[in-house]
């Protein structure tokens, strides 16, 4: 391996140090997450020299340290150099060479004095600077304002009259040094960069307006520049034009206002980039009139930001050439568009892109498979979406979800009905639009709801066309998921006396806590979702699931979580309730939380509510997550302070085999039980699920079905699902008569096989809840025996369940039976 030669090495120094500097006023955040890889603690304005201790353990740290010096060091000599023959063209007036040679070597020993980085005598320093610069101000105003009090002064010290010609010689000298030490390498490299410049040049020039010109410049580069790479964006231009304005003129004040204007304008362009954008607006103008030839990708390779990642002011046709490049390649324009959100400050330009592709994308859609295709294609927009999109576009991207799901059921009866829930989203969209303030949105919106709604529709007709001409048996049975009324419509069968009992007690003048229990699959989501539509209107549940909530990790997330679902659930009832939005970041999150309960109840006086919580035992999982038990003083608030509130809590635990400190918050507990379906309910489910369903059941397989089921819901949907699909898979193969075929005993006992294979997350859950001396008694039970005194708790338990019946001491479901007796056998 050859060695690197001493002259090599020298120049790769010196080209880090140059894309030092041009990181550190074009490039600051490249040059912010570069630091960030040396040492995780540097920031651009970090005194290196104060980490001495860690050079030896990190070589990275301690080069750049080295580069920060010599670049503080020399860069102000290369800036007199380019600047001095300008200054002396511009103003006429001859550059002190002497001067400012001083203030540079003084500048250097303070440099080096600084890199010894004692505090106390950089502090000394500071107050240094501060001081002298007062004093110089001051001395120049009364000079301008009061000259006699200047001579009297003379008069009364006469020793100042030879004191002050060497204090102005060696002034220069003393400044460099307490600037070289105060703001050198101490406040990082920008600041010392900047620093050492302005006072390079600044002690060069005299004090007219032409060198207030220069001297502006200068300032507002250097110093200005640098502002903003220390302090950040915002807060680099506020302080920057505030200060600009004040110093020119304090300034002025002192040394005349011709020189304080032009040194505060000076400043403020510089703060503005304006030196620069100037340029960058000639080359955006090239870009534009090159983007005329269908070249938009090529020229975002070659866009201003690019080079410099702060441009203050607008630059024109970015946001166009963007909108246009996505159109010929979205991988390139999407490229630009995250390039310029993580490393630029240009958020604005894109967020206005962003909406512009959007809408544009939204508009072009003209097939069902294009609106289908909308999610995949928009994902990578932020969630929220700009403020230009509203809330519009998440809506939209749902409904585009739900037609992806409707055009993967494989009946085309199927794929029309779930075209029925985006179809009334958007309906209901169109209609909220119209009745909105915002004509912006309504009509950049309007149009492509109202395409989107024609090809929906114009879809679902030739579906619905496609299932009559179809000899096969519609597929309704739907088994696993919860019903939902917008796709499921009357497929939900029963249950009216719990919604009965439910809505008398939550409109009582001192409604209980209601807790709705049961087995798993028993119908508790499905009852929750069709609640709204089954009482009347004075009751608004509002349905949250907290299986999803328990997902947080923290207090704020799970109320963030909280807030969603519930305004999401006000959005989907019968008749669409928006909800005001609170705000939970600037105080605790559940005291948030209940002001905005209490905002709704002032809304909606009139009105009764009743929070629904799914998997309430999820809570649990919280509150070990979190260490602390908030959730559940804000329920508990709610049960006590806010009388339009009930909550309803739904799960498949009674409150004893909940941890004890649930007793503590769910006082005055009403219990409701949610069991199997009557037997006329599970009929109906089984022979008339949805209207017009053809009479395809022989009454014998019906009864064999209520049998094997005991009309638990789940495996009543579970079984007519796969006999349908048996009896479909005749027909296609041609084995049976569409016209005449029945599904009989025979068709049931055949897919009692497949029926314990596709419920198998169903029994399982069973299976695992059942402790090894319930699983000692149910093998005995199914060998012919009879329990003992000793499985007196597991019986007590097993009927609990809904496993066994009480009198008989027999399984209540014959299919559990035989799932049991499966899997005894396999484990033997």
């Amino acid at each position: 391996m050859t060695r690197q030669r001493p002259a090599s090495d020298l120049w790769t120094y010196i080209a880090e140090c140059i894309r030092l500097l041009y990181w550190i006023y074009f490039k600051p955040y490249t040059f912010a997450n570069w630091l960030q890889d040396i040492h995780p603690e540097l920031e651009p304005d970090t005194n290196l020299f104060a980490k001495r201790a860690e050079f030896p353990t990190n070589p990275r740290l301690r080069r750049y340290a080295g580069q920060v010096w010599w670049l503080t060091a020399v860069t102000p000599v290369v800036a007199v150099l380019v600047v001095a023959p300008v200054y002396i063209l511009v103003s006429g007036e001859p550059f002190n060479w002497l001067r400012s040679s001083l203030v540079w070597l003084g500048w250097l020993i303070g440099l080096m004095v600084a890199r010894g980085d004692n505090q106390n005598l950089q502090r000394w320093f500071y107050r240094f600077i501060w001081i002298s610069l007062g004093v110089i101000l001051i001395w120049n105003t009364t000079l301008r304002f009061a000259p006699q009090i200047i001579r009297s002064l003379l008069q009364a010290l006469p020793f100042l009259v030879n004191l002050l010609p060497t204090l102005t010689q060696f002034w220069p000298l003393v400044g460099g040094v307490a600037g070289g030490v105060a703001l050198g390498v101490v406040g990082g490299v920008a600041s010392g960069v900047a620093s050492g410049v302005a006072v390079g040049v600044g002690f060069g020039v005299a004090f007219g307006v032409a060198s207030g010109v220069v001297g502006g410049v200068v300032l507002g580069v250097a110093l200005g520049v640098a502002g903003d790479v220390v302090g950040g964006v915002a807060l680099g231009v506020a302080v920057g034009v505030g200060f600009g304005v004040g110093f020119g003129v304090a300034v002025g004040v002192g040394f005349g206002v011709g020189f304080g204007v032009a040194i505060g304008v000076g400043w403020i362009l510089g703060v503005l980039r304006v030196y620069f954008w100037v340029p960058e607006l000639l080359w955006m103008l090239i870009l534009g009139l090159l983007t005329l030839q269908k070249n938009s990708v090529l020229a975002l390779r070659y866009l201003p930001p690019r080079f410099d990642e702060l441009i203050r002011l607008p630059l024109p046709f970015m946001g166009e050439m963007i909108v246009e490049a996505y159109r010929e390649n979205p991988t390139a324009a999407r490229e630009t568009i995250d390039y310029l959100i993580n490393s630029t400050n240009q958020q604005p330009v894109v967020l206005q892109a962003m909406a512009s592709i959007a809408v544009t994308r939204l508009n072009s859609c003209q097939t069902l498979s294009d609106i289908a295709d909308m999610t995949e294609e928009l994902a990578w927009i932020p969630s929220p979406p700009p403020k230009e999109l509203g809330l519009v576009l998440p809506q939209l991207l749902d409904m585009s979800q739900d037609v992806s799901a409707a055009r993967q059921a494989t009946a085309a009866h199927r794929q029309s009905e779930l075209l029925n829930r985006p179809i009334s989203a958007l309906r209901r969209l169109k209609n909220s639009l119209a009745l909105g303030k915002n004509a912006e949105v309504a009509t950049t919106f309007g149009s492509i709801i109202q395409r989107w709604q024609s090809i929906l529709e114009t879809a679902q007709r030739n579906l619905e066309e496609q299932g009559r001409l179809s000899k096969e048996i519609r597929q309704v049975y739907i088994a696993g998921n919860a019903l939902d009324p917008q796709t499921a419509e009357n497929r939900f069968k029963g249950r009216m006396d719990l919604f009965r009992e439910i809505e008398t007690l939550a409109l009582s003048e001192s409604p209980p806590v209601l807790l709705l229990y049961g087995g798993r699959r028993t119908g508790k989501t499905s009852s929750l979702k069709y609640l709204p539509d089954k009482v009347g209107a004075s009751l608004i549940p509002l349905l949250v699931d907290l299986q999803g909530a328990a997902s947080a990790t923290t207090l704020q997330g799970l109320a963030n979580n909280l807030v969603s679902q519930i305004t999401e659930a006000a959005r989907r009832l019968p008749r669409r309730l928006d909800l005001p939005y609170p705000d939970l970041g600037r105080t605790d999150p559940f005291i948030a939380l209940q002001n905005w309960l209490g905002q709704i109840e002032r809304t909606l006086p009139d009105k009764r509510f009743l929070l629904c919580l799914d998997e309430y035992e999820r809570l649990s999982e919280v509150v070990e997550a979190t260490s602390s038990r908030v959730p559940l003083n804000f329920l508990r608030y709610i049960l006590q302070h806010r009388t339009s509130w009930t909550l309803l809590f739904s799960g498949s635990h009674e409150l004893s085999e909940l941890p004890t400190y649930w007793s503590d918050y769910l006082i005055n507990t009403r219990a409701l039980r949610l069991t199997y379906l009557h037997e006329s309910e599970a009929r109906e489910l089984i022979e008339k699920p949805v209207e017009d369903f053809p009479k395809i059941y022989a009454p014998e397989a019906v009864d064999a079905i209520i049998r094997l089921t005991r009309c638990q819901p789940y495996l009543v949907q579970l079984m007519c699902y796969e006999v349908m699909e048996l009896l479909n898979r005749g027909i296609r193969q041609n084995q049976r008569d569409a016209a005449t075929i029945k599904a009989t005993v025979h068709d049931v006992e055949t897919v009692i096989p497949t029926v314990l294979e596709r419920g198998d997350q169903y029994f399982r859950e069973l299976w695992t809840g059942f402790t090894e001396s319930d699983r000692n008694l149910l093998q005995r039970l199914l060998q012919g025996e009879t329990p003992t005194t000793q499985d007196k708790a597991s019986v007590r338990k097993l009927v609990r369940k809904e496993i066994l019946y009480k009198e008989s001491v027999e399984f209540q479901v014959p299919l559990v039976q035989k799932y049991v007796e499966q899997r005894l056998e396999e484990e033997t």
